[in-house]
């Protein structure tokens, strides 16, 4: 399928990966390559009762350099948007990560049990906004379809959301690679 990038635009770059397999640190290595500034779009929404979880974003903090701009609980849609830096293009935004937005969607939506493509007006919004971008993207993503069904229904439909999402956005991305026990594979 024909992709919607265009030599005179940036590259926009997708980077999937499962739990833990170094997908958001080479992420970072390819933002802070570009050179310029760099806008950090994290889409986790912190719950002060998750310690484990608060453990993992405090890691993602720590990682990044402190003249990176950071918008927490971000929506990329919305942001991306927006102009990063008028003034200075030539700059990066990172998306990190993906699977976390579309839950957060899915809450907002109270969609778990709801049919499939309740939240579709939202991840269409999200592909038109990456496609559209001009601007250097880089955008982490969770690759969770490769091993045991969920036992779950809100588990089978996270999976299924987020299978459809990825193939849309590797469609409007002029890169993507997998990225398994820490070494990135380019897929495109």
């Amino acid at each position: 399928m024909p992709h919607s990038s265009s030599s005179a635009s940036a590259p926009r770059t997708l980077i999937l990966g499962g739990a833990r397999s170094g997908k958001s640190a080479f992420a970072e290595e390819l933002a802070a390559r570009a050179g310029g500034p760099v806008r950090y779009l994290a889409t986790a929404v912190p719950d002060p009762a998750d310690l484990d979880f608060a453990e993992r974003i405090a890691k993602h903090r720590s990682r990044r350099p402190g003249s990176w701009s950071t918008v927490e609980s971000a929506d990329p849609a919305t942001v991306l948007t927006e102009p990063m830096l008028p003034s200075n293009p030539r700059g990066s935004t990172l998306i990190d990560d993906i699977g976390t937005w579309l839950t957060a969607r899915i809450d907002a939506r109270e969609a778990w049990d709801a049919p499939r493509g309740t939240i579709s007006s939202d991840t269409d919004a999200l592909v038109a906004a990456i496609a559209a971008y001009p601007y250097h993207l880089v955008i982490v993503t969770p690759e969770v379809g490769m091993g045991v069904i969920p036992a779950t229904r809100s588990g089978r439909l996270f999976r299924d959301e987020i299978g459809s999402l990825n193939q849309r956005l590797a469609q409007v991305c002029d890169e993507a690679y997998f990225v398994v026990a820490g070494i990135p594979l380019r897929l495109k």
